[in-house]
This record gives structure tokens, sequence and C-alpha cells, in this order.
């Protein structure tokens, strides 16, 4: 059996502070489009979209120390989340052919655990990136943070943080579906027109703009707010809290601005959760898979209506992965950061 090249990214060292390209090498190798002999429930991909996701900083921190125990390992090949084609399985759930999504390596081809696969992609009349998206981890993450985490009443107030993201832009729209009044916050001011004119938020923040965040609030939110979706940290959640209204629920998804710090930001508000009874709830999507069947129900009729709509910012090439990667931690993206290895 012929070797083909597979190009791939590594990890150069552990990272502090804010992660650069040069923390990573595009490296070129080869391999066997063959499952060596015996091995057990494996299976043969070809890699076609990449997820560029703020969680995968965590995972280039030494692991001691840092908030995620897992970590990459210096000179391999990064993971995360992708959409692959299977060429060849050990395991009785693929075939070749199957078009699959979970966690790949940042290659050309992988060879992976049959238990690194999420699900088997069964309806093809959408992007296929949006198993990376939409239809993948980020959409999971929206709907089971805001409705299992965040328990939405139709009328309620909420604020999304990060709200033009990959998970951000979904939440808003959720919420929308559900009766709530929505604001998100963003970086620019075309993340913010995209919040008002696609996502259907009612308002919008460019927390760049505001001198005085809680001021901000206090003029989108008189009466408090309901629900916090947090995507941010830092200096974001202690303005929010001055804002929450008694039982106040907020589902903790993310702290993108904490993640590059060497010395993280301190939060001063935190009574506000004793005297407001305020929920603040962190949550992992991997406890609600379970509930996939149940998301592709609600959301692929939403996005075959025009409905729900996603904006996916689009890099193509395995060589770009490391500019499409460390852009997400300076707002470069607008919406879902995609990487492109191969359409099929």
């Amino acid at each position: 059996m012929a070797q083909v090249s597979n190009k791939k990214v590594i990890l150069n060292d552990y990272v502090s502070g804010f992660p650069k390209e040069s923390d990573m090498n595009i490296v070129d190798s080869t391999i066997t489009l063959k499952i060596p002999e015996g091995s057990k429930d494996v299976v043969l991909v070809k890699n076609l979209y990449l997820s560029c996701d703020p969680y995968m900083r965590t995972l280039m921190s030494n692991p001691e120390g840092s908030i995620n125990p897992r970590a990459y390992t210096p000179q391999s090949p990064i993971a995360g989340y992708g959409v692959s084609k299977v060429l060849e399985s050990t395991h009785k759930d693929y075939k070749e052919g199957d078009l699959v999504w979970g966690i790949t390596n940042w290659e050309e081809y992988s060879l992976i655990p049959a238990a690194q696969i999420h699900f088997k992609i069964e309806h093809n009349d959408v992007p296929l990136s949006y198993y990376t998206g939409i239809l993948g981890m980020p959409g999971m993450t929206a709907y089971s943070g805001f409705f299992e985490v965040g328990s939405p009443k139709k009328g309620e107030n909420v604020f999304v943080s990060a709200a033009s993201g990959a998970v951000g832009q979904l939440v808003g729209q959720f919420a929308k579906l559900h009766g709530c009044y929505v604001v998100g916050s963003a970086g620019s001011k075309e993340k913010v027109d995209l919040l008002k004119n696609k996502f259907g938020y009612d308002e919008a923040i460019n927390y760049k703009e505001e001198q005085d965040l809680d001021a901000a609030l206090k003029r989108h939110f008189p009466e408090g707010i309901d629900i916090y979706f947090e995507n941010v940290g830092g200096k974001t959640l202690d303005a929010v809290l001055l804002n929450m209204k008694i039982h106040g629920r907020i589902p903790v998804c993310g702290m993108i601005s904490q993640y590059n710090l060497t010395q993280h930001e301190g939060v001063t508000n935190l009574a506000h959760l004793i005297y407001k009874r305020i929920r603040m709830q962190g949550f992992v999507v991997v406890d609600y898979y379970h509930l996939y069947a149940k998301f592709l129900e609600f959301v692929l009729p939403h996005i075959r209506e025009g409905k729900v709509v996603y904006v996916e910012d689009i890099a193509e090439g395995l060589e770009k992965g490391p500019a499409a990667l460390v852009g997400i931690f300076k707002g470069q993206n607008v919406g879902k950061q995609v990487l492109v290895i191969a359409r099929e």
C-alpha cells in the first residue's frame, strides 16, 4: 500500500500568555492509508473541516497549574472538533464512505479511536461545515447552556457576551425564538451590526466603545437581567453581577478574556449571588450529548426555513490553521472560525 503525504499542525511547546502563530508549526509527514493489522475499534479518516475553538487555548498550557488538566503534547499534532470521511474502520458502527464528526487531529489524515467520533452525519442537505458549528459542538453548547442550564421563560431578559461567536450567535437566536428580549456584546461595529441585522438581537453593545459597562447594561436592562450567558468572564462578569435580577441564572460557558492571562483578573461583585439568589453554573457540552437527536429535531427545521442563520469565517488549507486559531483570541474572526482541509 503506497504512502501519501500527510501535513500536520504541531504544537512546538507549552504556551504562556497569548498564543502566537510561531507556537505551532506545519510539518510534512506520510501515512499509509491502511489500518495496521490487528488494530481494534479504530477508524482511518480523511479530515475535511476543522473547528477553531477558544477551549483549545487551555490545552496549549502546561497541565500543571492549568484550569484544564488535559493538554496537548508538545511536538505532536494539536486536536479538536472536525468533520471527517471514513476511509476504513475496524468498528462495527462505521464503514468506508461514512461522514462523521468528533475529535480528530489537525492533519490531512488521522487514525483515531472510534470513541473519539461523536456522531455519524445523517443529514446532508445542509453544509457539511455546519457540523463544526451550528450542528456540532457549538450548537449543542448553545442549546444545552441556554435551555438546560439557563431554564428560560418567555419574556425574560437575556444578555449574551461574545455574542457574534460560534456559540453566542446561536444563543441569541434561540432566545428570540423562545420569546425573550436579547442584548449581546461584541468588539466591533461590524459585529454589532451583525447581531442586530442578521441574528435578530434586540440591541447590541460594542464593549470596546463603552467606558462604563455597568451604565451600558443599565441603559439596555433598566429592570435587570434574568439570564446572562457567560462567554468572557473578567470585567464583563463583574458588571453583569450588578445588574442581575433576583433568581437570575448565569450559565458559564467560557471565559475567553482570561485564557491568555498569566495573572487572572479577580471578580469583586460575587456577593450579589447571595442577595439576589442567583444560580451561576458551569457546564461542559459533553454532559449533554445524549440530547443530540432532540437538538437536531429542534434546530434543523429552523435552519431549513431560514429562521436560524449561521455565519462562518472560512480559512482554506491546513497552512492557514495557526493564523486562524490565534485570530479568534484577537477577535479577528466574524462568526464561526472554520478551517477547510478538503471539501470531499
